[in-house]
């Protein structure tokens, strides 16, 4: 090639180069120009005070600091149905633009990947995920036991015919609800649901007033009740699930993989552990411009990067593991590829059509 056309084929090259430079500074202004001046929604599936309600508050403060145009963000709770009217609103109702966020129950992915329930509007692969704020890599999330409930122990809970556990639960469609139906089916424990409370708070202050027996909840969940996880407090975990090793703080408490005594067992509790690495999930509106769904996930990742959050996520004592919204697709895909018998019974733990179920 003559010394010409390198130069030519050398100023073409510089001349793309600008362009892609310039054409990424274009979406950049056209980014920071919708989101200057706009209000971003972080709807909370919870009520105040529980642990969702708590991440969403946290994440609101730097949220928009790591958005193009530094919009204001304010969370609204949107409690009900395991926080599927939250899900079903931002994939139905909300605007399609970018600025509508939720914080969801881990277990909407699992609801949807099932297809039990038919309040559920979407299916597993519509769903926009940002990401999720705790994968659960310093989390556990336990089976809460009153030290004077009438079962005290996993031996107590075990014995055919023996005394029975009262377990807080909210909807057919909670985590909390699940875990306790998985362990009262695949362990064989002696544990009645009483279902009717709004949310995890609610439940734990209905354990706190004797109310119900015990309660399921993750560590990072109990920030506002400390006393829970003191020696002397009211309460003790008795079994763990969302965990391949069993929690530092509590080592002598085993996961529920380690009890599971046949494959059926271990299939379904390893079905209701993967929504625990998406411990803390966000999910935004389907139909959204693509480049606001990239700069919300950009941003989602930079803020729990975040030195000022990670303090305060600190402070607070709650697990900040992120994985980004890719990542828990793949999870989620997991979950629709899983063993049919063990889905089919899964299904009918959540739909809330198992014996035993209140």
């Amino acid at each position: 090639m003559k010394t010409g056309a390198f130069a030519r084929a050398g100023a073409a090259c510089c001349m793309a180069w600008i362009a892609c430079l310039d054409m990424d500074a274009r979406a950049q202004d056209a980014l920071a120009d919708f989101y200057q001046g706009k209000q971003v929604q972080i709807v909370v599936g919870y009520g105040a005070g529980a642990g969702y309600d708590l991440y969403a508050r946290l994440l609101a403060r730097r949220f928009g600091a790591h958005l193009p145009g530094h919009p204001a963000v304010v969370v609204q709770n949107m409690p009900g149905a395991g926080s599927l009217r939250a899900a079903n609103f931002v994939h139905a109702v909300a605007a399609k633009d970018g600025a509508t966020i939720a914080a969801v129950d881990r277990q909407v992915a699992l609801s949807a990947a099932l297809g039990y329930a038919p309040n559920v509007q979407f299916k597993a692969r519509e769903i926009v995920w940002l990401g999720t704020l705790s994968s659960y890599a310093d989390d556990s999330y336990n089976l809460w036991v009153r030290k004077d409930a009438p079962a005290r122990t996993l031996e107590d809970l075990r014995v055919p015919g023996g005394p029975r556990l009262k377990v807080g639960g909210s909807s057919v469609s909670s985590g909390a609800d699940t875990m306790a139906l998985v362990l009262r089916d695949a362990l064989k424990l002696n544990i009645d649901l009483v279902k009717g409370y709004p949310d995890g708070a609610a439940i734990a202050l209905a354990v706190d007033r004797n109310e119900v027996d015990a309660s399921t909840a993750g560590i990072s969940a109990l920030a506002t009740r400390p006393q829970w996880l003191t020696p002397d407090g009211p309460v003790r975990p008795l079994v763990a699930v969302g965990r391949t090793t069993r929690h530092p703080m509590f080592p002598d408490v085993p996961l529920a993989s380690e009890l599971a005594g046949d494959e059926q067992a271990r299939a379904m509790i390893r079905i209701l552990e993967l929504p625990y690495r998406i411990a803390r999930p966000y999910m935004t509106t389907p139909g959204a411009p693509p480049e606001r769904v990239a700069a919300l996930r950009k941003a989602f990742l930079a803020t729990a990067a975040d030195a000022t959050f990670l303090a305060e996520a600190q402070k607070a004592k709650i697990d900040v593991s992120a994985l980004s919204g890719e990542e828990i697709a793949r999870l989620v895909a997991d979950i629709e590829t899983s063993p049919e018998q063990a889905k089919a019974q899964m299904r009918a733990l959540m739909g809330g059509d198992a014996p035993g179920a209140q």
